[in-house]
């Protein structure tokens, strides 16, 4: 399938790696020019020399979401040297914690950094005429995982907020979908950390995967692609779980 991103502009937040890596070199490897994000600039000048071999035009900035004004400009600054914008992808996360520093981080970087990058791109997704907002929530807002954490509570308002925006952006041709990866293993990641030092808990979220495997970032990458594309262009206001039979639930 021909998924139409040949040409296309995106911005991809929280991209210098796992997941957020991956969707930029999915991206790029389908012709689409890129502007990425991350905090950490060394992380982020690998990734886009990694995404321009592949043959990209690349605006990298390393920006902390949780700066509204600098993520602001950030996106303001990506639509100048793209020459505008047809995809936006929020995937940064301040992580897994508890109490209220963690709360502040997940509402300020997870939340409010979807709310700020949407609102700033708005105007360009607009213009594009096939623009497309991609949220990247989690599993762990759609079940209970045996803590209670900001973390959950906030990734399940992330597609609370891109429901309510498929409503209120289709007016501008703007379709909002979220995708919700389940447990997704990389080196360097939360689950490489975790086989280490809690293997039971490791060895009992493989096996809570029905295909009896964790994910890798690139599959979440794929369907994150696929929603963002014109080859979805009758679909808005859904939540893709990619978790390989993670989540137990009936989905209706």
């Amino acid at each position: 399938m021909d998924l139409g991103l040949s040409g296309k502009k995106a911005v991809v937040t929280g991209a210098s790696r796992g997941i957020g890596r991956a969707i930029a070199q999915t991206f790029a490897d389908e012709g689409v020019s890129l502007a990425i994000c991350a905090r950490g600039a060394e992380g982020l000048e690998a990734c886009q020399k990694d995404l321009e071999a592949r043959g990209a035009t690349v605006f990298g900035k390393a920006v902390d979401v949780a700066d509204g004004a600098a993520l602001k400009a950030f996106v303001g600054e990506a639509g100048v040297a793209l020459g505008g914008i047809d995809i936006l992808v929020s995937n940064t996360s301040g992580g897994a914690g508890m109490g209220e520093k963690a709360w502040k981080a997940n509402v300020d970087v997870d939340l409010m950094g979807a709310v700020r990058a949407v609102g700033a791109a708005t105007p360009l997704l607009a213009e594009s005429g096939s623009g497309s907002v991609v949220l990247i929530s989690s599993t762990a807002g759609l079940e209970f995982l045996g803590v209670p954490q900001p973390y959950n509570t906030v990734k399940a308002a992330l597609i609370a907020l891109g429901n309510d925006l498929s409503q209120g952006l289709a007016k501008q041709g703007i379709r909002v979908n979220t995708v919700s990866p389940g447990p997704i293993y990389f080196e360097g990641g939360q689950w490489e950390m975790i086989k280490g030092a809690m293997p039971a808990m490791y060895e009992q979220a493989v096996a809570a995967c029905a295909i009896g495997r964790m994910g890798e970032p690139e599959e979440v990458a794929r369907a994150v692609a696929f929603l963002a594309s014109p080859a979805a262009s009758f679909i808005t206001g859904t939540n893709l779980v990619t978790d390989g039979g993670f989540t137990k639930r009936v989905q209706f």
